[in-house]
Parts: C-alpha cells; sequence; structure tokens
C-alpha cells in the first residue's frame, strides 16, 4: 500500500516509527514554504512535524513550487505525507528513527495555482514564511507584483505580502515571520532590503512600506543538518518492507540538526513555538557564533582532513573515521587545536569542544556515504575561506609550535594539488590511482610544484601568493617552517607514516 491520509490507521505498530493523528492532519495551514527541497523537509518540517506531534505548534505547510513537474504529483497522491528515515549516531548510540511527517497539507504551483496562493496569503492563520531557492534565488529583479506569477522568489513574496497589506488593511498584528533558509550571510536581512527595493520600484505606497518595516520579522537564519535525500534501491526496498508501506517521497536524513535564528522580539518566539520542542532550533539574538562553529568547526575539519585521507587511501569520510589513528587525528585537529583558536569573547572553549564532539560523532555516521573528493571540489578557496583566518589566529598567538595537526592537513593540500595537465583537467595522483582536480586555482598549484626544487621552495612560493590568500602567509610565525617539515614527511615516507608520526607527537 501507499502511503496516505487514508491508509494511516493501518500501517502495522513499530517502535522505530512515528505517525500522526488524525488531528494532526487538519490542523490549520499557518506557514508559507517556497520550495519542496530536501533539507526543507529534512529540517524545519521535520520541526513543525515534531511539535504538531506534541500539540505544540498546531499549524501545517502550505508549499509553493515554482513549476508543475517534479513529484506535486506524489505529494497529492499521499495527502503531503512522507517519511523521514533519521539514522545516524547521537551520544554514541546508533539512530535509526522513521517518521511519518504529516507538516506538508498541500503542494501548489506557482505557474498554475497562483490565485490559490494569494488565497493563502488572506488567511487569518497564516503566521510564519519560510524559503529555500538557493543562493541564486534572493536576488534583485524588474518583477511586477502584478504578473502571474512574478518570476523571482523576492517577487513572489512581495506579491503574497502586498496581497496581505489589502486583505488586513495593513494592520500589525496580520505581520509575518520570514525566514530564508538559503546559504548566504545575512539572508534575511538581504531579502528584506530586495523587497523594499521592489516594492519601491513597483510604486507601492508608502503605508506598505510601513507596514513591511514595522509589521513583519525579517530573521536572518544558518541550517545545518546533511538530508541525503531519497534511499537508494536496495535499502529503500528493504526499508518499506520494514514499514508496511510505499512512499515516493521517502528521506533520509542524519541525526545532528540545528536551525539557527536570528531575532531579538519576543513576537517570533512566541509564534514559532516549534522550537520549544527541540534543542536544535535556536533563537537568538545573534546567530554568528553558530555561523562560526560550523564553518571553523565542521567545514574547517572537513578541509584539513580531506587531501590526508584522501592520500592515505580512504574513499568515504566513515572509512577513515573507522581507521583509529585517523580519528585521533581529526580529533587533535578539531578538539585541541581548531577549537582553541575558535574560542574566544564570544564562543568558550567549552562550547567549541562540546561542538568538535558532535561533529566528530557526525563524521562517523556509518549511514552516509560522503566521498573525500567531492569534499575536495574548489579546495583553495575552501582553505582561504575556512581555515586561514584560524591558522593565522593559532600561530599569532605564540601556540603555532603545538599545531602538528593544522601544518599536516595544510601540508596534506599541497601534495594533494600536485598534478599533471590531461587535455583541459587537471588529475592528481595518489596509491596508484588518478584522481581529477575540481579547483579553479589548479594550473596556478601545478605551475609552482613544477618550478620548486624543493618542498620548502614549493611551501614558500604557495603562501607568499597573494592571488591565492590574499596576503603573504609566511609572514605567520613559524607556519612556513612547520608545513615545510610536514610536506617534507609526506613526500618522504608516505601519508600512513605522517599521520602516525603526527599521533606520536
Amino acid at each position: 500500500m501507499q502511503l496516505s491520509k487514508t491508509v494511516i490507521a493501518s500501517i502495522k505498530e513499530d517502535p522505530a516509527l512515528s505517525v500522526p493523528s488524525a488531528a494532526q492532519l487538519e490542523l490549520p495551514e499557518k506557514v508559507l514554504q517556497f520550495g519542496t527541497g530536501v533539507l526543507l523537509r529534512g529540517l524545519p518540517d521535520y520541526f513543525i512535524d515534531k511539535a504538531n506531534k506534541q500539540q505544540i505548534f498546531n499549524g501545517r505547510v502550505v508549499v509553493v513550487k515554482s513549476t508543475d513537474t517534479g513529484g506535486a504529483d506524489a505529494f497529492e497522491t499521499q495527502n503531503g505525507l512522507y517519511t523521514i528515515c533519521v539514522r545516524g549516531l547521537e551520544d554514541g548510540k546508533q539512530v535509526n528513527e522513521y517518521i511519518v511527517n504529516s507538516a506538508i497539507s498541500r503542494v501548489l504551483s506557482a505557474k498554475s495555482q497562483w490565485q490559490q496562493i494569494l488565497e493563502v496569503a488572506q488567511s487569518p492563520q497564516l503566521e510564519v514564511v519560510i524559503s529555500n531557492t538557493t543562493e541564486l534565488g534572493i536576488v534583485m529583479s524588474d518583477d511586477k507584483i502584478t504578473d502571474q506569477p512574478p518570476a523571482s522568489f523576492p517577487g513572489k513574496l512581495l506579491a503574497v505580502l502586498y496581497e496581505r497589506f489589502k486583505a488586513f488593511n495593513g494592520s500589525r498584528e496580520s505581520g509575518l515571520v520570514i525566514i530564508p533558509t538559503e546559504l548566504i550571510i545575512d539572508n534575511g536581512r538581504q531579502l528584506k532590503d530586495i523587497i523594499l527595493k521592489l516594492a519601491a520600484q513597483n510604486q507601492l505606497e508608502q503605508a506598505f512600506i510601513s507596514w513591511l518595516n514595522e509589521a513583519n520579522h525579517f530573521c536572518s537564519s544558518l541550517v545545518d543538518r546533511i538530508v541525503p535525500g531519497k534511499l537508494a534501491g536496495e535499502d529503500l526496498e528493504q526499508t518499506q518492507q520494514q514499514l508496511g508501506y510505499t512512499d515516493e517521497l521517502m528521506i533520509m536524513s542524519e541525526v545532528f540538526r540545528l536551525w539557527a535564528i536570528e531575532a531579538a522580539d519576543p513576537r517570533v518566539a512566541e509564534v514559532l513555538s516549534f522550537a520549544k520542542t527541540d534543542a536544535g532550533v535556536v533563537i537568538a539574538p545573534d546567530i554568528e557564533k553558530f555561523r562560526e562553529l560550523k564553518l571553523r568547526l565542521l567545514n574547517g575539519t572537513h578541509t584539513l582532513s580531506c587531501a590526508l585521507a584522501y592520500l592515505c587511501g580512504f574513499e568515504t569520510v566513515k572509512e577513515a573515521m573507522a581507521d583509529k589513528t585517523f580519528d585521533t587525528f581529526v580529533t587533535q585537529l578539531s578538539k585541541a587545536e581548531l577549537a582553541r583558536a575558535v574560542a574566544g569573547a564570544r564562543i568558550s572553549y567549552e562550547e567549541a569542544c562540546k561542538f568538535a564532539d558532535a561533529v566528530i560523532e557526525r563524521f562517523k555516521n556509518p549511514f552516509l556515504d560522503h566521498k573525500w573528493l567531492s569534499i575536495s571540489f574548489a579546495y583553495t578557496s575552501k582553505m582561504l575561506m575556512r581555515n586561514v583566518p584560524l591558522i593565522k589566529k593559532y600561530y599569532e598567538s605564540g601556540e603555532g609550535s603545538a599545531a602538528a595537526a593544522i601544518a599536516l592537513g595544510f601540508a596534506a593540500y599541497l601534495l594533494f594539488m600536485k598534478s599533471e595537465q590531461e587535455g583541459t583537467v587537471y588529475m592528481g595522483s595518489a596509491n596508484g590511482k588518478q584522481y581529477v582536480i575540481n579547483d579553479d586555482k589548479a594550473a596556478v598549484l601545478a605551475q609552482k610544484w613544477k618550478a620548486a626544487a624543493n618542498p620548502e621552495a614549493l611551501v614558500t612560493a604557495v603562501l607568499a601568493d597573494t592571488g591565492l590568500w590574499n596576503e603573504d602567509l609566511n609572514q605567520i610565525p613559524g607556519f612556513a617552517g612547520a608545513v615545510t617539515q610536514q610536506l617534507q614527511f609526506l613526500t618522504q615516507s608516505g601519508a600512513n607514516a605522517a599521520l602516525q608520526n603526527i599521533i606520536k607527537e
């Protein structure tokens, strides 16, 4: 049987499976969501469904799709229901949980059902707008709000807000909490700026502009959860057999979840009552520390581990973390080194270590096949953005001599980037296998390797290139020497020996 409202009562009981009550399927529509992607379904909609099951938020989601294709039929057939398979590690224990999510009430196509979407804007129950339209979704355009529909997401949102303003005569109580989750810094502020510009461009009245500013809350937010999406063939078959139903919309997510929402007004917390049911939702006046923790300790650890793991012969993150020596390296890198550099006035060392522990547990997730070569995409720019600020801070603090794992991670990056041009691509080689280097600086690094007489010359030349780092990294006290020492060890003895040597230190 296929998952739908009519079969809920027939689903066999399973302690690992959570299903909605009949009452949850009739809750009012309180959220308008732009996007049907797996991140939204695996994070915001996960929190909303969890709160509904505890009778806290008591509201469902109307989803807006940009087109008439791509799964709306499955949502209709299944009455918006879908299964989230939550898999991973939490507090050292394996989690394998299944949730029938009933947060979505219906999916509307902006292309063919625009008037119905505008009717949702007129609903007294509507309180929240959520979006994930990719980073390219929050852009300025020439949209007219009279278009059916406007082409861009900000254009659609402006039309929705204007419709609501007219329906409620600009009452302050009719304002909405608007939370973009697109992966850009200050996404709420940027979205609001574009909405205001579009309003002026459309020559909308001053009363509406005032209502936008005074009655609505545009909240920047940060999302962090790996949601790979659909289950693969045999896994899907086995899971559906275990649960006793088929589900075209079934997705998998890791256990870890974070939705940090920036807001100081108590009205926002009041509206977003689902935050009460899960510590993964954080509402705070400033969410910068969560961005810093994610960027430095999750992304930064990935970046400084990536090349070394691949050179050691590991294909995936979970494979590397199953190796005790590499696990020890990642722990040393993230907790003994990066966490110390992250700690400061805003983030305590204890907070940084706690986040690092969660990162390590996420890396060990046996259900995720996260490939190191995928992580190496745009390697140089990631190293610049994620790690160079921490490297500078750590070494300039006088503790550089203790940053052996950072130095080895950077040296491994240099060796990983050693390549030969083959046609239009640059190919590296490790453990008897070739790999494609997907980095816009591949040609620069390849040329420096060819020109360098020895590891010391290579390190000096790379660190001095302001085109790569926007500054001369040779000026960081002790860093060039430490990287050179590790690169010499890597080239002479190999990655596994260099890894063992670091652990001994």
